[in-house]
């Protein structure tokens, strides 16, 4: 079980992802006050639903500020506070001459929630939110996320581009480098994936839970395969560039290990890696609650627009498509083999 008082990326998964946040919100009993188009609670509202004293709450305000600020706590002062007054004052316990007041909305109210550990109610909250996040998840994705990948609108476009590069790798692969036939594809393979997720495929499988029928690269998110799509490229045409070089010699799998990591550490990919990694570590850690240790450094939490592109509105049903396009696909695949 995740342990939300700890991991300010692991809080700020949950508050990206406005469907569990709105699915929190129905559940929990508790009325707000509707001001500028959110529900806001003051700090004694939340000290009471939490059953805690308000110096509690001063506390954490104090030693988690820009982290409560960022999820929608304010200080109500000056005209906004006039405002508030005005339509609020019968419900409020605060002095008429207050200068400012500190307002939480939902999400700030559940970020606390989140830090606090001397509250049962708040332990409580956090065992709530955890069951939600994992419920809508599933719901959005018909019950499972190893393919919530394919969810993304950029993933087939990505897809069809790296099946297009990667048999530019396979044939340089056939033609230029020594080896057993079929070892000698996965063993390059894996180089690349070392490469850019610093795992080979059966690290990769272990940490996903994959099947050993599963495809490892039908998992992957479209920045990834961009970046693999960049890799095959370059090391295909590096391969047939050193058979040139090497006067029509094979070349050994030693050679393109070489050539791979040449590849890694060029100025020119490290902006991509650092992409591709970071997209990796974090959306498999929010989405499968699945760890890549060797890129944990990577580690960020998703963004509500991620959460838009793979359970919201921006996302697509990939498997429904494909099933309504399996005709025209039967036809293109005959067309290709004549």
């Amino acid at each position: 079980m995740k342990d939300l008082t700890i991991s300010n990326i692991e809080r700020q998964n949950v508050l990206n992802n406005r469907f569990a946040v709105s699915k929190v919100q129905e559940h929990l009993d508790i009325e707000g006050m509707l001001f500028d188009g959110e529900y806001r609670f003051t700090k004694k509202m939340v000290a009471d639903f939490y059953q805690v004293d308000t110096s509690t709450i001063d506390r954490y305000l104090q030693s988690n500020s820009d982290e409560l600020k960022h999820n929608g706590y304010i200080l109500c002062k000056g005209k906004q506070l006039k405002e508030f007054k005005l339509e609020f004052a019968h419900l409020i316990n605060e002095a008429s001459k207050t200068t400012q007041l500190g307002l939480f909305n939902f999400r700030s109210f559940l970020n606390i929630g989140m830090l606090l550990t001397e509250s049962e109610k708040a332990k409580k909250v956090r065992s709530l939110i955890l069951d939600f996040v994992i419920t809508t998840i599933n719901e959005k994705t018909g019950g499972g996320t190893k393919y919530i990948n394919r969810r993304d609108v950029n993933y087939l476009p990505a897809a069809i581009t790296e099946e297009n590069y990667r048999k530019n790798l396979t044939s340089a692969i056939n033609q230029y480098v020594d080896g057993h036939h079929t070892y000698k594809y996965s063993q390059i393979t894996d180089f690349i994936y070392k490469a850019v997720f610093k795992e080979n495929a059966k690290e990769y499988r272990e940490v996903l839970k994959l099947d050993s029928k599963d495809n490892v690269r039908h998992t992957l998110y479209s920045e990834v395969l961009l970046v693999i799509s960049s890799f095959e490229n370059g090391v295909g045409a590096a391969i047939s560039e050193r058979f040139k070089e090497n006067s029509g010699k094979l070349l050994t799998i030693d050679e393109v290990e070489r050539i791979v990591n040449e590849l890694a550490e060029h100025p020119m990919q490290k902006p991509y890696l650092n992409d591709a990694r970071t997209k990796m570590a974090s959306r498999d850690f929010s989405f499968r609650d699945a760890y890549h240790g060797n890129i944990a450094d990577y580690l960020q939490a998703v963004t509500p627009e991620e959460f838009e592109r793979f359970i919201g509105d921006q996302s697509i049903d990939f498997d429904r498509i494909l099933a309504d396009n399996k005709d025209v696909l039967k036809r293109l695949k005959q067309a290709e083999d004549e």
